[in-house]
């Protein structure tokens, strides 16, 4: 009796193994696929779906951020790279080409580049030291009218000129891409020089 199980129990398995390994054959080749994540058997061709959207979507969001990364910089590059050519002419006639960036004053661009424009009060309109003659009329033209302030403390300035402006007015901007600055002789600053405090 013992023997006729285990004959039965063994022909049971190997029957077994028979129609699993026949169907899962079957399955196959009617176009499914076994899946080794949960061990279930999917349709090849929605596996190819699903694997084509996955891959679709991982390139969209490649692309989505590195065309987003791409404007930024691009945006961020043209923003800081935007500069126009100036030119400083000292008082010994030493040209001095510089890259000035768009919305900084002369003053502050002559600071950066080591050209000696004085600009004691620092850009507040408080003394004439940063006085610079503007070498050709139709740049001179292209700048905004000086305000009251400025044209009080160029009164104050030394060789004062027709074409005479404070740095610290001339803001760089397109329409200024090659002008020329001429940087007069002496300065002249009541404010440091010759200024006697009154008392208390």
């Amino acid at each position: 009796m013992l023997n006729l199980n285990s004959r039965l129990t063994k022909a049971a398995i190997s029957i077994a193994k028979s129609l699993s390994t026949r169907d899962y054959t079957s399955i196959c080749r009617a176009g499914y696929t076994r899946s080794t994540r949960n061990c279930c058997l999917q349709p090849s061709f929605q596996q190819n779906l699903l694997t084509n959207l996955y891959k679709g979507a991982m390139f969209e969001k490649y692309k989505f951020l590195s065309t987003t990364a791409s404007n930024n910089t691009a945006e961020g590059g043209s923003e800081e790279k935007e500069t126009i050519s100036v030119t400083f002419v000292d008082k010994d006639g030493e040209e001095h080409l510089i890259k000035v960036p768009i919305g900084m004053s002369m003053l502050e661009a002559a600071h950066e580049n080591d050209i000696e424009l004085e600009g004691a009060c620092e850009g507040s309109l408080a003394c004439s030291t940063c006085h610079v003659i503007v070498m050709d009329v139709e740049y001179y033209n292209k700048l905004e009218d000086p305000t009251d302030e400025e044209n009080d403390m160029l009164d104050l300035a030394f060789g004062l000129c027709e074409t005479s402006r404070l740095g610290c007015q001339v803001i760089a901007t397109p329409e200024l891409d090659g002008v020329r600055l001429a940087l007069p002789a002496a300065t002249r600053n009541f404010a440091v020089d010759g200024y006697v405090p009154k008392p208390h």
